[in-house]
């Protein structure tokens, strides 16, 4: 028992931080955002949420720079300040700005957000693990080693998540007539409205799959659903 100590108190503590990131999300984010209002993009969410069956969709907008969509934990949507100031300068137009809604939509309804907060805990227990198997063979450099190869196998998984989030728009933003040619737009522009054109880092370590790859996956739903790409 003694032995499993370390990894029961990763596992613990892990635990806790995600109690505690929880609130601590939902707290900033009710002292940083209030409800979208503007009506263009909201009769693009009206059309979302009939094709959901759903009364209504709310969208938060979250007084930060960084232009992002972000799932809470408590299943709200927000956009962030920067994101709706681009909208609002013409620069991303209401049907780019609603397929981040449906994006965001699709983490939710697919269960990423609370699962990556599960995961966190997790994620502590198999570090401590495999830095403790590394140890006996590798001294001092076991835990270096556990940390990348979680640090990957974690991205390897967000990409996914990704994917399926890029589908479910996909379907999302076609049954509620809204189509797929402003998603892959907004992808394609993306890089260029972030900074990060030109970006190095090496596609297996990003947390994000290639915006060409994103892309090329919706234009195959497309064909698989029958319908012309856009």
């Amino acid at each position: 028992m003694i032995k499993f100590l370390p990894i029961l108190l990763a596992l613990g503590y892990g635990i806790l931080m995600v109690r505690f990131s929880a609130w601590s999300t939902a707290r900033n984010l009710d002292a940083n955002a209030t409800e979208m209002t503007d009506p263009v993009l909201s009769n693009l969410i009206i059309k979302m949420a009939n094709a959901l069956d759903l009364p209504r969709i709310k969208v938060h907008i979250y007084e930060i720079e960084p232009i992002n969509g972000l799932a809470a934990p408590d299943g709200r949507i927000f956009l962030t300040r920067g994101f709706f100031d681009r909208y609002q300068a013409g620069l991303v137009s209401p049907s780019e700005l609603a397929s981040v809604v449906a994006h965001e939509l699709g983490h939710v309804a697919l269960g990423h957000t609370r699962r990556r907060m599960i995961d966190f805990s997790g994620q502590n227990a198999v570090r401590t693990a495999l830095a403790m198997v590394l140890n006996r063979f590798l001294p001092g450099v076991g835990l270096v080693i556990a940390n990348s190869v979680m640090s990957l196998l974690m991205a390897r998984l967000s990409r996914v998540d990704e994917y399926k989030a890029d589908a479910y728009a996909a379907a999302l933003l076609v049954k509620s007539g809204i189509g797929t040619s402003a998603q892959k737009s907004l992808l394609e522009r993306l890089p260029h409205l972030t900074g990060a054109h030109g970006a190095t880092t090496p596609a297996w370590l990003l947390s994000h799959p290639k915006t060409e790859d994103r892309v090329k996956a919706i234009e195959k739903l497309e064909r698989d659903w029958g319908i012309a790409s856009t």
